[in-house]
Parts: structure tokens; C-alpha cells; sequence
């Protein structure tokens, strides 16, 4: 058991070394905890990047289940990127990253909003913490970018 342990801390110790952090603000002298904030790019919206932010709890076993996030355009967008996506209810997961040894993770999902032309996503966190399950939501309109649909009048 200890070696299961062992070897889930060196792994977390490994993936807090990402090249995608790009923030990490100490929460005090006399605390392990850090807020780590990391940049990624949406795998099939190349236009879109996304911030989140997290607290990692350096010496516990799990870290807190509160996050942020903020999605902005920073590129184009474009009719064949969107064709690419899951466009059901559910959209997929896209971005996780492990916050415990027992099963807690961060997960970052894309929905697509068609009535609205919209990209949203939805960060959280895989187990309940304090009563109930951390998330945040950042959206991107496709306003002004080459995937817009103009809205069909009706006759």
C-alpha cells in the first residue's frame, strides 16, 4: 500500500511540472498549498485557450476540489474546427488532471451551445467535496469568427 502511495505522490510531484503552468502564487510562508494556474489549447479548437486555476496542496493526500476558469478566443475559429467536435449535450472532456490518490480529478468538458453558436466550458471536479461537486464555466461565443452561422429567418 505504501508503495501505491509512494508511487501516485512522485507522479503528482511530476505533473505539477507541466510546461503548461504559467501562474504559481504561494498561499503563505507557513503553508504547503499553492494556486497553480495553467494554459492550454483546445485540441480541436486551436483558436481557443483556456486559464484555470487551482489550488495544489503540496504534502496532502488530496488538494481542494475548488478551481476556475477562463476561455477567450486567441485565434481563428473555424467551420471545420467545429466539425470536428461531439456536438451531444454531454460535449467531452478535454483537459484532466489528477487532484488526489483516490479517484479526484479536474476534468474540463467542451459543450457546444448551437442555439447560440457558443463554446462552453465546463470545468469540475470528479468527487463531492463539503456537500457538493466543484465546478466553474467560462464561454466563448463564435460572434465575429469565420464559424458563424448566420440565423436562418423564417419566411
Amino acid at each position: 500500500m505504501l508503495r501505491v502511495i509512494a508511487v501516485a505522490a512522485v507522479a503528482m510531484l511530476l505533473s505539477a511540472c507541466s510546461k503548461q503552468e504559467v501562474g504559481d502564487v504561494s498561499l503563505g510562508l507557513f503553508t504547503t498549498k499553492d494556486i497553480k494556474v495553467q494554459s492550454f489549447t483546445d485540441p480541436k479548437i486551436s483558436g481557443v485557450t483556456c486559464h484555470i486555476s487551482h489550488v495544489e496542496a503540496d504534502l496532502d493526500l488530496a488538494d481542494p476540489s475548488d478551481m476556475s476558469i477562463a476561455c477567450r478566443q486567441t485565434g481563428p475559429i473555424t467551420a471545420e474546427m467545429l466539425s470536428g467536435i461531439d456536438r451531444s449535450k454531454n460535449g467531452e472532456v478535454i483537459f484532466t488532471t489528477s487532484k488526489s490518490i483516490l479517484f479526484k480529478h479536474l476534468k474540463i468538458r467542451r459543450i457546444y451551445d448551437a442555439n447560440h453558436q457558443t463554446l462552453m466550458y465546463l470545468s469540475y471536479s470528479t468527487k463531492e467535496s463539503t456537500g457538493s461537486y466543484k465546478h466553474a464555466l467560462s464561454t466563448v461565443p463564435l460572434w465575429g469568427t469565420q464559424a458563424w452561422q448566420a440565423p436562418v429567418k423564417a419566411p
